[in-house]
């Protein structure tokens, strides 16, 4: 659950492809290049037309600022989460878990029955999803790669609803 001193200041509310813009801020500011984290804006053009593909967007109500958003696809009773990202300077104010407790409720609320999601070995956010109730069941070696040729695994994480 968010942290309750920031939960009026955010607002979740559905994304659209207007908002890559805002979307690709986010992205570049909270994965960067180090990892090889983060989609480029043609991948996410690609897929948000697709069918159970959905985007969530975190905006400062003080700003009215994206501040953070998810990616989500739902295909027959499964969900993955695909991205999810906030800005470093509104790290540590529960905005990550709110977006992860809307993803669960929409999944919930679309007859899934189970969720998962890949993240980078090390990634912090590890610790927010095992707090969700997520648990490993398992490795993509060598997954992610940085542009200097760098590789990190993947954990596959997953929970049922």
């Amino acid at each position: 659950m968010a942290t309750p001193a920031f939960a009026d200041d955010i607002r979740i509310e559905a994304g659209t492809p207007d908002d890559i813009d805002a979307v690709m801020s986010v992205m570049d500011a909270a994965f960067g290049k180090v990892f090889g984290e983060a989609w480029t804006r043609s991948q996410l053009r690609g897929i948000l037309p697709m069918t159970g593909v959905s985007m969530m967007l975190a905006w400062d109500r003080e700003n009215d600022a994206v501040v953070g958003f998810s990616l989500v696809r739902v295909v027959a009773d499964e969900a993955e989460l695909l991205l999810i990202a906030v800005l470093p300077s509104h790290h540590r104010r529960g905005i990550g878990r709110r977006l992860l407790d809307h993803f669960m409720r929409q999944a919930n609320d679309e007859g899934v029955t189970r969720v998962h999601l890949e993240v980078r070995d090390g990634n912090p956010a590890v610790a927010m999803y095992r707090a969700a109730g997520f648990s490993a069941v398992g490795r993509r070696r060598s997954y992610y790669q940085s542009p200097e040729g760098k590789r990190f695994d993947a954990i596959t994480l997953a929970r049922e609803i």
